[in-house]
């Protein structure tokens, strides 16, 4: 497994796993439970959950799938804007620590930005920290504004990555967010890398898969991998998806492929408000 590094020095996989919209469906527990049992054997021991998703319930199913295995985790979650004030912040974080049945959290991320000022939110994180209750903090759907005022903070040199909607389809993010958070030795955090499926038929991702011998969701993990500093967190409810997206590692794209899928999906040639999903 490819590692990459945080600020602080911790390492993390590059591929790990989402979980947005797991823990909902009674039927699918067991094997939503097993394919992130799997996911860990192969490396990839970055997990990713929210307290939104499903209510708590994907924490909650995280929590049942690394029972045992908690130091083999790097646990991440994320929390509500309308609990990111101080004492909102830390009440949000027990309650995830509750449901993953843990006692900590590796990082803990802000959902996205609401009204509370990033000064309390930050102030919280660290607060957190202090406790141990997590080990670091970062935020997600932030822009490059929002993070250079994140970093101009007491404290907000301590933020860890940004976790933003990033794809084929979503590369708004090249032209300033990315350079500016490797500028600042911050890795990016990539979700929905392959768009929630809506990609996979577009018929430039299907003549790359094919000249491989790969599937087109390979292909679109493989792109968002290229570069060091990315980290993505695809949503693999079954053993075998999760199969597939560990075979993305060996995927080594050539020029002609980066040519072909840069001419169907174009890089931006300006400035685009932050999308995301």
């Amino acid at each position: 497994m490819r590692m990459t590094k945080l600020p602080s020095g911790g390492e993390v996989a590059v591929l790990g796993m989402g979980t947005w919209r797991m823990g909902e469906v009674p039927s699918r527990r067991g094997e939503e439970i097993a394919a992130l049992r799997l996911g860990l054997e192969l490396g990839m021991t970055l997990i990713d959950t929210a307290e939104m998703y499903g209510d708590g319930k994907a924490e909650q199913l995280v929590g049942e799938a690394i029972a045992g295995h908690r130091d083999e985790v790097f646990l991440v979650s994320k929390a509500l804007p309308r609990h990111a004030t101080f004492k909102g912040v830390i009440a949000a974080c027990e309650g995830s620590l509750r449901r993953l049945g843990t006692d900590r959290l590796d990082l803990y991320l802000l959902h996205w930005r609401g009204p509370t000022p990033l000064e309390e939110t930050v102030g919280a994180f660290e607060e957190l920290v202090s406790r141990g209750s997590i080990r670091s903090w970062g935020v997600s759907n932030f822009d490059v504004a929002d993070m250079e005022e994140v970093v101009a903070l007491p404290g907000g040199e301590a933020v860890q990555t940004d976790q933003v909607l990033y794809n084929l389809m979503r590369r708004g993010v090249e032209y300033d967010l990315m350079p500016w958070c490797r500028g600042q030795g911050l890795p990016i955090m990539a979700y929905s890398p392959i768009e929630q499926g809506r990609m996979l038929t577009h018929p430039a991702l299907r003549s790359v898969a094919e000249r491989h011998g790969a599937t087109p969701a390979q292909v679109a993990l493989a792109w968002v991998l290229r570069e060091d500093g990315v980290v993505i967190i695809p949503k693999a409810g079954t053993r075998e998806h999760v199969r597939q997206d560990h075979a993305a590692l060996a995927l080594r794209l050539t020029e002609d492929d980066f040519t072909s899928l840069d001419g169907a999906f174009p890089p931006p040639l300006g400035g685009r408000p932050l999308e995301m999903l």
